[in-house]
């Protein structure tokens, strides 16, 4: 007899299309397996021989949570390069290291997390070191890069799947679950939207992630922009993953649903297609999906879409296809190319604030090294473990030779004294070796618990002396002698036993509260003072020990000590990127903490030729004019401290570039949650007064000549040419820079907007003619009275320059565009959010499904504003559109009220609308204003007769 050989299904078929092969894989599953796919941990099928499946591994600069791996800088400092080929090269590495990784862990995931697009609209927002930028094109240019780099360039298999972080207007931490950013059309399409549309038309993303926050009023995880906007940039299938926890955040904190089927089947419709919830058990979800179904609010096609978006990331990552994926031997991890590519990025995103001359530092320099930050390297929550590690203290070492450089950490040193005469002790450990929080990799690093094998703090007669660090607003921090910093335990017991701060709740911190003549020990995690007990020092809820704070040498004393003799005083300072700003925390103020702030003035008295070293994930608001240089660099991974050495020596000229404006003081800020970036005039885009440093701006250590800008414009687009020379006698980059303004613009555009830049190294004396084609596209608008792009025609000013501020070049364009025209209220009247102006107002939703209203913001009048409203002949009559109590009134042009409508209370639910009628006599063009007061959402103003 002969044998046959077993029919292989068209789902492992490589020779057909994925769209085929997924159709039939869809086909030979059961409804209950669809549904196991739809949770983050999808299970094997193992009657088919398909293997578990996981959404999600975080990569944001470098492989994180699954043990060592390279660290490149955080994504700011990414940003900062202004380097797309360096960015790519830096996504490339890192997916290589996914896959290597994977080889000998299965738990790694292929589906990347990253990067997070979300736009540096606010310094104070505490995930800053995420994101990449202020501007859209910016941030759109280096995610796209990243995400090219993920990737890989193979036609048909990807390297690794990314997934943009996180749809949409997320710039808090502030209640970021139930917290709802109104977004005005305008600053939605010119501004949110962008750097992701940008990003997915490349063609690099597989998915994207929304966001915990509402937006006008509406969850992101329900957000109709998923399939209006997100999923018409591109033919390809986008999987949507839902943030952690996010899913049963509709029902028990934003309370949008009222049972979790009607919350989960409305985020399923919307367009998310795997929900990370309940860590690795998706039983609950599981039940609700279910339940979704058989109370009628899903089909089994709504869920089928979603499994094939799914299979979609999972055929293109080859899966399928073990023997054709060309990815599948990658074994790339920490190779010296990694390591080369790590310092490369590090010392590319030192951005160079000031230099008096004092930079690069003179062969032979005498320098004295200080500050909190000086022998740190720090890590965030998305930093993978180190492998290498370089602190600036020790890059300057390496460099200039030990017995060159002076160090003064500058911490408070302290003993805590017992209300019983005793101080606190840290006991020896019989422990010797350091366990590295994270090391061993964990899928959810919230989860790794403190050590309990080190013996707790007890008390004696001497006591140890603590290193004490200030972060800010009472935030402390006590470290040992040998280098661990004190932390609580899950048992409630003192030990100094961290590597460092960190973990999803810091057990590292603490506040020293008055108590009478002595202090009270608070520590933050936990929310318990601390008390002495027979059997060591832990917290409790009740008996609080009293404390004597004994000061064995203040910082700055010590930091006076060892700079008077030196050549250069060089402060690091900065921030420990889980302390005070950081995910689920936001920042209060720019100002630099005053603990940092003492040492800065004590080695500025000390040593006039005192340069400061900021490294830190967001900006401050530092006075850098009596000081020699200034430097700001993000926290630059494993790298981090011999890239400054380079740069402070020379070795290589600092060309970085700040990604985001850096403002004088917290008064040049607008509210946090204040997201019109056009009325409040955020960013560089549109604010007016004088920063501290602005939006691009980088020194060098030679300079830079401009010259021969020319521009000419066709039917498609700008093409813009100019040349640069390095008229210096040092090898650098420049960063060149295009912006554009409307000379003359109808309404509020942009004082500038960046269009294009190119970073380039030219030696001495060499020149470089660049070259860039705008299209017409980027000088349009989002024309609210059409509810469409408008290229305005006219005059439009273009200036390339080293910075948004040093414009070196200007010329002038006049472009053809489509002539405004007054808005044509008769016939479509005024959907409520599409105003030009507003005070007191915020953008809420129409229903639960699509669409926005107004209402006033709470106990305050809400003013609307709508240009050039073409009543033509006349009309006779309005109409409003309302739901909830309150008022509302019209006028034209500012005068008297034409028509008023008081709406009272009725029981009614917030989406229940009514239409009011009123006379009214208006013809030709006027600017239609309205007023509302009280809770009554306004979406649409009609006009008749």
């Amino acid at each position: 007899m002969t044998a046959h050989p077993p029919h292989t299904p068209p789902f492992r078929d490589p020779h057909l299309p994925f769209a085929k092969r997924i159709d039939d894989l869809l086909s030979r599953l059961t409804l209950d397996e669809k549904i196991g796919f739809l949770h983050q941990f999808t299970p094997a099928v193992q009657r088919l021989g398909i293997a578990a499946f996981r959404t999600g591994q975080e990569a944001l600069h470098g492989v994180a949570w699954m043990g060592p791996a390279t660290v490149f800088p955080q994504a700011v400092g990414l940003g900062a390069t202004w380097n797309t080929d360096l960015v790519r090269r830096v996504g490339e590495a890192v997916s290589k290291e996914v896959r290597a990784m994977r080889a000998r862990d299965d738990r790694v995931g292929l589906n990347i997390w990253a990067p997070t697009v979300n736009l540096l609209r606010h310094p104070l927002w505490g995930r800053n070191e995420e994101g990449y930028s202020e501007d859209p094109k910016l941030t759109s240019a280096i995610a796209v890069a990243y995400t090219r780099g993920l990737r890989g360039d193979h036609p048909t298999y990807w390297r690794t799947a990314p997934v943009l972080k996180h749809w949409l207007a997320h710039n808090n931490e502030t209640d970021r679950a139930t917290s709802s950013s109104s977004v005005r059309p305008r600053v939605l399409h010119e501004y949110d939207l962008r750097a992701f549309r940008e990003a997915v038309e490349a063609g690099a993303v597989a998915g994207v992630m929304p966001a915990y926050n509402l937006v006008n009023g509406r969850p992101n995880h329900v957000s109709p922009y998923l399939r209006e906007h997100l999923r018409a940039w591109t033919d390809e299938e986008l999987l949507v993953c839902s943030d952690a926890g996010a899913p049963s955040n509709l029902v028990d904190h934003e309370h949008y649903f009222d049972t979790h089927e009607e919350a989960t089947a409305a985020s399923l419709r919307a367009g998310v297609d795997s929900f990370t919830d309940h860590g690795t058990d998706s039983s609950q979800m599981i039940a609700r999906i279910q339940g979704a179904l058989d109370q009628g609010l899903l089909t089994e096609a709504e869920i089928d879409t979603a499994v094939r978006r799914q299979l979609s990331v999972r055929f293109r990552l080859g899966e399928f296809d073990p023997d054709h994926d060309p990815h599948a031997d990658v074994t790339d991890f920490d190779t010296p190319e990694h390591r080369a590519l790590a310092l490369e990025a590090a010392e590319q995103a030192i951005v160079l604030l000031r230099n008096d001359g004092a930079l690069p530092l003179a062969p032979g320099t005498r320098l004295a090294v200080v500050g909190l930050l000086a022998d740190e390297c720090k890590l965030d929550w998305y930093s993978g473990t180190l492998i290498h590690r370089s602190t600036p203290l020790e890059g300057l070492y390496e460099r200039f030779g030990a017995e060159r450089v002076a160090f003064a950490e500058g911490v408070d040193r302290v003993r805590l004294k017992t209300s019983a005469g005793t101080f606190l002790h840290v006991l020896a450990s019989e422990h010797g070796e350091d366990e590295v929080r994270g090391a061993e990799g964990a899928l959810d690093p919230a989860l790794l618990a403190g050590r309990t094998d080190l013996p707790a703090l007890t008390t004696d007669a001497t006591g140890t002396e603590f290193a004490l660090i200030d972060w800010d607003e009472g935030v402390l921090t006590l470290r040992a002698p040998d280098g661990r910093y004190v932390s609580v335990a899950e048992d409630g017991y003192l030990r100094a036993s961290a590597d460092q701060p960190g973990g999803w709740v810091v057990q590292e911190t603490f506040r020293l509260e008055q108590h009478g003549s002595g202090h009270l020990l608070r520590h933050i995690g936990t929310g318990r003072h601390v008390t002495v007990a027979a059997d060591g020092v832990k917290v409790a809820d009740e008996n609080p020990e009293t404390f004597q704070l004994i000061i064995v040498e203040r910082g700055e004393d010590a930091v006076t000590r060892v700079t008077s003799e030196a050549d250069v005083v060089l402060v690091v300072a900065g921030n420990d990127p889980h302390i005070n700003g950081r995910e689920t925390e936001d920042r209060t103020s720019l100002r630099l903490p005053p603990h940092q702030e003492r040492l800065l003035r004590a080695a500025r008295a000390a040593n006039p030729r005192t340069v400061l070293a900021l490294v830190s994930a967001y900006p401050y608001a530092v006075d850098t004019s009596g000081l020699a240089a200034a430097l700001w660099t993000a926290h630059g991974g494993q790298a981090a401290g011999t890239a400054l050495a380079r740069v402070l020596a020379g070795d290589v000229s600092p060309a970085g570039r700040l990604p985001q404006t850096w403002y004088e003081s917290d008064a040049d800020l607008p509210g946090l949650l204040d997201y019109d970036v056009i009325g409040s005039r955020q960013t560089y885009l549109y604010f007016e007064g004088a920063p501290l440093f602005p939006f691009g701006h980088g020194l060098s250590y030679t300079s830079f000549s401009y010259a021969g800008l020319e521009a000419r414009t066709d039917d498609t687009a700008v093409r813009v040419s100019f040349t640069i020379t390095n008229t210096g006698d040092v090898t650098a980059d420049e960063v060149a820079q295009l912006y554009a303004r409307a000379i003359d613009p109808a309404l509020p555009r942009p004082r500038r907007e960046l269009l294009a830049h190119r970073r380039v190294t030219l030696a001495p004396g060499a020149e470089e003619e660049l070259f860039f084609e705008v299209p017409l596209c980027a000088f349009e608008f989002w024309n609210v009275a059409q509810g469409r792009w408008r290229l305005e025609p006219g005059p439009y000013e273009l200036l390339a320059g080293a910075s948004s501020e040093d414009v070196r070049l200007r010329t002038k364009v006049v472009l053809d565009g489509e002539p405004g025209a007054p808005r044509p209220v008769v016939r479509r009247g005024l959907d409520g959010a599409d105003f030009d102006e507003q005070s007191g107002v915020e953008i809420v939703d129409w229903t639960r499904v699509a669409g926005d209203a107004v209402t006033a913001a709470e106990g305050r009048t809400g003013e609307l504003v709508y240009r050039d409203c073409d009543f033509g002949d006349g009309v006779t009559e309005v109409t409003v559109t309302v739901a909830g109590e309150g008022s509302v009134e019209l006028s034209l042009d500012g005068g008297a009220v034409l028509a008023g409508w008081e709406v009272a209370e009725s029981g009614a639910g917030p989406y229940d609308y009514t239409a009011l009628g009123a006379g009214i006599v208006a013809e030709g063009v006027h600017d239609v204003h309205l007023r509302l007061r009280g809770p009554l959402r306004l979406a649409h103003v009609g006009f008749s007769g």
